[in-house]
């Protein structure tokens, strides 16, 4: 429920520059100038320059009035920046157009829900619901206004709900405070199982990586795990950690095979190999020569492709958190901000992230030389 970004402070606001349109694209396509104004305000919302969004997007409006997808981001940077007012203007217009749009009433309660009008948000959400009744987001944000109105049952059915759409909500719910009232209930603690499954269902199998994918307190994923294992939707084995040994979960076979779980081992036992340590260790020292060299090139497509392999845990994902925890956070950032920005995010990020993996590659090779002498 919280905001992705807070409130900026006044900018100074520019004209945006007006690129030359050849005749043809003006031709071919009508709609150019809204377009390409409408992707320069989208840009500037994802680089927090909410001011100078709204202007864009008002430019964009000025060519085409009733376009409800500039209209929402127009709503969307208002919200923002806490002008109320102004944003629920905006989703009126928008509902005026089109009174079935499930995303215009779901953020208009999310407005209500900034001015704590916890009743009138809920009227929105249902209102989106009715329209999508399979909005994932809009059963979340019920399930948290019916919370915030003591309607504990209630909030629980419509928090399971957004779950089953979306299982991703689960997770969301763990340390959202608008759920303070249903924690305690047995029905969440049922939801924190949930989101333990699915973490060892994604490949991470050891309780530190379970705890940092989960948002779960390490004794409530302790718990979770410990339920799991007497339902016996998850199996609990040992992986040699130098001279100890560490726990590690996997799902149980009937619970893998509904679930799609990858591969089966032995005896039918589904389980995801672990690498031996020295071919894991080479493998993520091949990786790093790759990142650095699409970050010496500014090639952000080879630099996301390759920065899977330091997040996805079938791959070097779960060494990452054991070994690189923070470093494992940074790069799933500067993946998510190159995707937005593109090679632009190179100009003030390259030399930071040459030094993070040329870190990384220090302690990885001091590994190797122990492992193999």
């Amino acid at each position: 429920m919280k905001k992705p970004f807070g409130k900026k402070s006044e900018e100074k606001e520019e004209e945006p520059k007006v690129e030359k349109v050849s005749k043809e694209t003006s031709l071919v396509d009508v709609d150019y100038n809204r377009k390409r104004l409408f992707k320069k305000g989208v840009n500037l919302m994802a680089d927090e320059k909410l001011e100078e969004a709204i202007t864009v997007f008002e430019q964009a409006l000025r060519i085409d009035p009733d376009n409800v997808e500039t209209l929402l981001k127009l709503g969307y940077a208002r919200f923002h920046l806490d002008d109320h007012h102004e944003a629920l203007r905006v989703y009126d217009k928008i509902l005026d157009i089109d009174v079935t749009n499930p995303e215009a009433w779901n953020l208009k309660g999310l407005v209500h829900y900034e001015q704590k009008n916890y009743s009138k948000a809920l009227d929105s959400v249902e209102k989106a619901i009715e329209t999508d009744p399979t909005y994932g987001m809009a059963w979340y944000n019920k399930a948290c206004f019916l919370s915030l109105l003591n309607q504990v049952p209630e909030s629980l059915e419509s928090l399971k709900r957004s779950i089953e759409i979306d299982v991703k909500n689960a997770r969301k719910s763990i340390r959202d405070k608008d759920f303070v009232n249903v924690r305690v209930e047995e029905g969440f603690k049922r939801i924190q199982e949930v989101v333990v499954l699915e973490s060892v269902r994604q490949g991470y199998h050891t309780i530190g990586s379970i705890v940092w994918t989960t948002f779960l307190d390490k004794k409530d994923a302790e718990d979770a795990l410990r339920k799991l294992l007497e339902k016996g939707l998850i199996v609990k084995n040992e992986k040699r950690d130098g001279l100890s040994r560490i726990p590690v979960y996997d799902l149980a076979p009937n619970v893998a095979e509904k679930m799609g779980k990858e591969k089966k081992g032995l005896f039918g036992i589904t389980r995801k190999k672990l690498p031996k340590p020295v071919k894991n260790l080479k493998e993520l020292s091949q990786a790093i020569q790759i990142a650095k060299e699409a970050i010496e090139e500014e090639n952000a497509e080879k630099a996301i492709e390759i920065f899977e392999e330091f997040i996805d845990p079938k791959k070097s994902g779960e060494h990452m958190i054991e070994n690189f925890f923070d470093e494992h956070r940074e790069i799933r950032l500067w993946k998510i901000r190159l995707k937005d920005r593109g090679n632009d995010y190179f100009e003030e990020n390259k030399e930071k992230m040459l030094v993070v993996f040329d870190n990384i590659e220090v302690t990885i090779t001091k590994k190797l030389r122990n492992e193999i002498s």
